[in-house]
């Protein structure tokens, strides 16, 4: 038999909305259905499979594979349990009402770092749906089929991606100039992962050594990864612009405008952030307006 942990939770607490801030792409290594969330990863025992049900006032966590006893010790870890919502009390506006409408969500963190730099890697300088499709296709073709219920897979290891060549990860719609960061980064994956055990600087620090890690992968990392409640991704396209329509009116923002904004939520930017998201908040959209062409005529 699987083993089963069930862990205490106390009203208010969304599973959906709290497991969403650290599910990262989805598709090939997690999924959620009829209200189970499942997770296909790696921990230092090998495989696993996690799948996590509310149940009254429990979450109800059962695990698969070689690793699933050490999985179910860091699912409050996943579940944000050391993370107090009610410890963030803003001002009248809309970020109350943002935090009203999300009552239950909590910041948790995965504890694995390599497989949230990966997808954040792919990130960059594309548009989130070509990410994803070059996430899905590199889990599908290197990733094992995850241990317990069929369909999803577990992530590549770290010595399967450095060892790619740079045709191979053109495969998979990766340039060269992502594939380069991605391989060091695998090839490092050892002293990548240290980092959780690490204070918040210095894994900064450690992460940004990395030629291609910058402040928007490492913003987004530290978030999901170490459980950085503080962290902010900047140098995201679209972020700037609604923190700023959210908190200022301002159609238009740059990143300095946008931490000038974010400031007074210290030290709970990156639950603003998500709360942002979460709400949908964008800016509106300006372009040139013209006639509608003929494209067969250019």
């Amino acid at each position: 038999m699987s083993p089963i942990r069930r862990i205490p939770i106390a009203d208010p607490f969304d599973l959906a909305a709290t497991i969403g801030t650290v599910a990262g792409p989805g598709g090939a290594t997690s999924r959620f259905v009829d209200g189970i969330h499942y997770r296909a990863s790696r921990n230092g025992h090998g495989d696993v499979q996690l799948a996590l049900r509310r149940d009254g006032s429990e979450v109800v966590a059962e695990a698969w594979g070689a690793g699933a006893v050490a999985e179910l010790e860091m699912v409050p870890r996943l579940l944000g349990l050391d993370d107090d919502p009610s410890s963030f009390s803003p001002p009248p506006g809309p970020v109350r009402e943002l935090v009203r409408s999300n009552r239950g969500l909590h910041l948790g963190s995965t504890g694995r770092v390599v497989e949230a730099l990966v997808p954040a890697i792919l990130g960059q300088r594309v548009t989130s749906q070509a990410a994803k499709r070059s996430y899905y296709s590199l889990v599908r073709a290197l990733g094992e089929s995850a241990p317990g219920p069929p369909g999803l897979r577990v992530p590549p290891p770290a010595e399967r991606l450095a060892a790619l060549d740079y045709e191979d990860f053109h495969r998979h719609g990766v340039e060269r100039s992502r594939a380069v960061i991605i391989r060091e980064v695998a090839r490092r994956a050892k002293r990548m992962e240290e980092i959780v055990a690490m204070d918040r600087a210095a894994a900064y620090e450690r992460l940004q050594a990395i030629r291609g890690v910058g402040p928007w992968t490492a913003g987004h990392v530290m978030g999901v990864a170490w459980g950085d409640r503080d962290a902010v991704p900047v140098g995201d396209f679209h972020l700037p612009n609604s923190v700023s329509w959210l908190l200022a009116g301002e159609a238009r923002a740059d990143n300095a405008r946008m931490l000038e904004l974010l400031e007074p939520f210290r030290p709970h930017r990156r639950r603003v952030v998500v709360l942002t998201k979460r709400g949908h908040v964008a800016a509106p959209k300006y372009g040139p307006k013209s006639a509608v062409q003929d494209i067969r005529t250019h």
